[in-house]
């Protein structure tokens, strides 16, 4: 069944139907071979473990709730999970997640840390907060667009692993990310009474960052 990834038309960075296309033909490929996917999936772990050290690193010594808790801790699930995953392709493969064993390496890497520090600076320069409260409503921000775009990615992701008969499967990441995205909606709701526009301007943002890494991940499938 095609799936159409419109899903969320009240956000700006809503993929056109050419980088739909583009995404999907570059996860097609990737899982087509199994040195790619296992590089491909070791860069998702990075990416997945980079948001779970930050959730931890944001989160307060004694005022942290418990859906703050089940974030970094699914979080960090997924990344060992995806981690996991590669055996089914390569044994031994994959080791650290040092350059040689992940694709676009620096836009990756980049990716995650350059949408945190512009969230930073946009709650700094727009709703004039500083302290705990921002590092508050980066959090939520960060998270709110960074599971925009998981519901989608993965959901391209499991069509080319099911087109392919792949042994690897990412369905039970996709509905905890659904269950994310709903968590970060209820919390945005309460930090802020304009919450649409804010995680409207941060998803632009990390629109931005993601087309850097999708080109990225692109050349290299067509290598």
């Amino acid at each position: 069944m095609h799936r159409q990834y419109s899903l969320r038309k009240n956000h700006l960075y809503l993929l056109t139907m050419a980088q739909q296309e583009q995404l999907q033909k570059a996860v097609n490929k990737i899982v087509a071979s199994d040195d790619m996917h296992a590089k491909w999936l070791n860069s998702l772990s990075m990416m997945e473990n980079t948001g779970a050290r930050k959730i931890s690193k944001y989160e307060h010594p004694v005022n942290t709730n418990i859906i703050v808790l089940k974030h970094a801790a699914e979080e960090a699930r997924h990344a060992y999970y995806l981690k996991k995953q590669i055996g089914k392709l390569v044994k031994d493969a994959c080791p650290d997640y040092s350059y040689p064993y992940l694709l676009a390496p620096i836009e990756s890497y980049h990716y995650l840390q350059q949408l945190d520090v512009e969230a930073c600076r946009y709650i700094k320069d727009k709703l004039k907060l500083e302290g705990r409260t921002l590092k508050h409503g980066a959090y939520l921000l960060v998270t709110y667009a960074i599971e925009v775009r998981a519901d989608m990615l993965y959901g391209i992701y499991q069509d080319a692993l099911t087109k392919h008969n792949s042994k690897v499967n990412v369905k039970s990441i996709i509905a905890e990310e659904e269950g994310h995205l709903e968590e970060m909606q209820r919390m945005l709701e309460v930090f802020h009474p304009q919450w649409k526009q804010l995680a409207d301007d941060m998803c632009a943002v990390e629109n931005r960052l993601f087309e850097r890494w999708i080109n990225a991940i692109d050349k290299v499938a067509k290598n």
